[in-house]
């Protein structure tokens, strides 16, 4: 009697898998990559909120002064232009107000002139602040504030209409606001109001949201990594399980 032919060994779907498993993997380690990452931001955030505010410049002139509280003096940032910002905050559609700001002195990028979020309005209140050319006569405003590298629009983003942004494309905004020379890669949202008569005008800095579900994520790729080994397993032993015939 002819001995059955063994089944051929499986070339193309085994390195299928390894190359699939692999990939896996290296997203897992990604997602863990990832997880400490943010634990880090998470704690500089939190860091950075429990310390003294700084005056502006000193701030700047960190190494990193993304989330540190900061006194900003700014003269005749209460009349000064502004650009609009279409955004939504706590459900509320509406604009952010956004000036820029001259730095005195210059930080460790360089920068000279810094953008500063002025506050949110909501979208049924049509008052805005009076705004004229700067003046160097006049009064300085003191504000407190909160240093924020701030996301660039991406590619859906539509473009600025006139003074109304939809993404907060610093240079661009800048270039409206009539700045030349350099501008500061951050953001500085006041958290007190240059125009307490506009009471409609909310100063607050958007919260730092960190939504950390990498562990989450980390969990799903390698256990589907895992679960693709018991697969692949599962069908080689089925492969080459002796049939009843031949166990006879």
């Amino acid at each position: 009697m002819t001995e059955p032919a063994r089944p051929r060994f499986p070339i193309v779907l085994t390195v299928i898998a390894v190359l699939l498993l692999g990939v896996l993997a290296a997203l897992g380690v990604w997602q863990v990559q990832r997880l400490q990452w943010k634990l880090d931001l998470i704690d500089k955030a939190e860091a950075a909120a429990g310390q003294a505010p700084l005056p502006l410049e000193a701030a700047l002139a960190l190494d990193d002064p993304d989330f540190r509280r900061v006194i900003v003096t700014c003269r005749g940032l209460n009349t000064a232009p502004f650009v609009e910002l279409q955004t939504i905050e706590d459900g509320d559609a509406g604009v952010r107000l956004i000036s820029a700001c001259p730095v005195e002195g210059r930080g460790a990028e360089g920068e000279g002139t810094v953008l500063v979020d002025r506050g949110f309005l909501p979208a049924e209140i049509a008052e805005r602040p009076a705004a004229r050319d700067r003046d160097e006569a006049a009064m300085p405003v003191v504000v407190a504030g909160v240093v924020r590298r701030a996301p660039g629009p991406n590619a859906m983003t539509p473009p600025p209409s006139g003074r109304l942004f939809y993404g907060r494309d610093r240079a661009a905004m800048a270039q409206a606001l009539g700045v030349s020379g350099p501008v500061s890669p951050y953001t500085v949202y006041a958290t007190t109001s240059a125009n307490p008569e506009l009471t409609g005008l909310r100063p607050v800095a958007p919260p730092a949201a960190f939504s950390n579900n990498h562990l989450g994520y980390a969990l799903t790729w390698f256990g589907l990594a895992v679960a693709l080994v018991f697969f692949y397993a599962a069908l080689l032993l089925r492969r080459y399980r002796p049939t009843p015939s031949e166990d006879r």
